[in-house]
């Protein structure tokens, strides 16, 4: 086919948008709301993708979590519950393996119905309600590297003598001293009063919107932490997190830490691992596998709207046909073959099609554009693999759903098509 007649055919598409806008706009009006649904949905994924990919990588990519049961993606069975918690004796065997740089076993008090504790920290008349309490060695520095606005981390000494220092979350020394410096000032917890020795900054959400509960927390110094709450190293179980000196260095690091508390707990040869090694890569392929379903709704309801969109334009494509058989007559009488007459109305049906992908991305772009007005806990960042997706759907669904219209114009008797009136 000459360039000719594809601009021709080009041309008559935008003539049929132009004398029968109604007709055509709500023709194409399945394929825009398909593209559109296909943009705002991926947009929506990809921002959030993009944030939980930012927060994971703050957690590093030289850590491990150790710890008796998984937590992430698993519903825990009876037998994982009962399982034999890791203890301090554990973390000081993994801190000298030899690619071991730091181990950190932290306990956190929760109350008997495994929700976060309603423990309140108190200053003056002040009062922030459900702090987290947890307490760390003071290798938690080196491990999380969690950065302070003000202050200082605990020392050793502060740990083996059990001194009353404390380490705030950032919302929790927010709501006892606002902008004021906490540092020197004693808080009352649990009736006991300690040292605010530092203020930790606030930490990232993985969602963008509201407060992550770890910035409404109180750290101490783990023999400290002991001393009110001895009991949670022993219901809970001690959560050991380790930096090693590469990441290179992962794989053998998890088995040495794998055959090393093998050995401690007494696990047989032939039996599972009685605990389990994870890092923060376990919260992207969690993360995966909720997108993945979000994708396969996506898909379900924008290929409704392009089914739709394409029965429309096959119905507009046969109408056109039937509107213009005395035109078709005449361009085979002048020698136009069927190929030509094939590959115009396909490529007038693709037109359709293609220019209701384009208003489909142009909506889905302004939706996108309101929602990060709008919702900042939704982080929507429009995405161009997605719109050139859509836009080559949409060209897809013109070829398949124009080419019986654009068939059945190939096959018209030429004298019956000039007789047509």
């Amino acid at each position: 086919m000459r360039i000719a007649d594809s601009r021709e055919a080009v041309r008559m598409a935008f003539e049929t948008l132009r004398t029968n806008k109604l007709r055509s706009g709500l023709t194409i009006l399945g394929i825009v709301i398909g593209v559109a649904t296909v943009i705002t949905i991926s947009s929506i994924i990809s921002g959030l993708n993009n944030n939980v990919q930012a927060w994971v990588s703050t957690l590093g990519t030289d850590v491990l979590w150790v710890f008796h049961m998984p937590v992430i993606g698993v519903r825990p069975t009876a037998e994982m519950l009962a399982r034999k918690k890791l203890t301090f004796d554990d973390v000081a065997a993994i801190r000298n393996l030899p690619h071991v740089v730091a181990a950190d076993g932290g306990v956190r008090h929760v109350n008997p119905i495994f929700q976060a504790g309603i423990v309140g920290v108190k200053y003056g008349q002040k009062k922030a309600q459900g702090t987290l309490l947890q307490g760390d060695s003071v290798q938690v520095a080196e491990v999380a590297d969690i950065p302070l606005i003000e202050g200082r981390m605990f020392t050793e000494d502060e740990d083996q003598r059990r001194a009353n220092v404390v380490i705030l979350g950032y919302d929790t020394a927010q709501q006892l001293f606002g902008n004021d410096s906490g540092l020197g000032k004693e808080v009352n917890i649990e009736n006991n009063a300690f040292t605010v020795i530092g203020v930790f900054d606030k930490r990232k959400q993985p969602f963008g919107g509201g407060r992550n509960p770890d910035d409404n927390a109180a750290f101490f110094p783990i023999n400290t932490f002991m001393k009110l709450h001895p009991e949670d190293a022993v219901t809970g179980g001690v959560w050991v997190s380790v930096k090693y000196d590469d990441p290179k260095n992962r794989n053998l690091v998890q088995d040495e830490v794998r055959e090393l508390l093998r050995r401690r707990r007494k696990v047989h040869v032939e039996a599972p691992d009685d605990f389990e090694i994870f890092g923060p890569d376990s919260l992207t392929r969690l993360w995966n596998q909720l997108t993945g379903g979000l994708a396969i709704f996506m898909v379900a309801v924008s290929s409704v709207g392009l089914m739709v969109g394409g029965v429309g334009v096959m119905n507009i494509m046969l109408v056109s046909v039937t509107e213009r058989t005395k035109e078709i007559g005449v361009r085979k009488a002048i020698g136009a073959t069927k190929r030509n007459i094939l590959l115009q109305f396909t490529i007038e049906a693709m037109t359709l099609c293609a220019l209701g992908g384009v208003i489909g991305i142009a909506a889905g772009g302004i939706i996108t554009l309101l929602i990060r007005l709008l919702l900042s806990a939704l982080p929507a960042t429009m995405s161009s693999m997605w719109a050139m997706i859509g836009f080559t759907v949409s060209c897809m669904i013109g070829l398949v759903f124009g080419i019986y219209p654009a068939w059945k114009a190939a096959n018209l008797d030429p004298i019956e098509a000039l007789r047509y009136e």
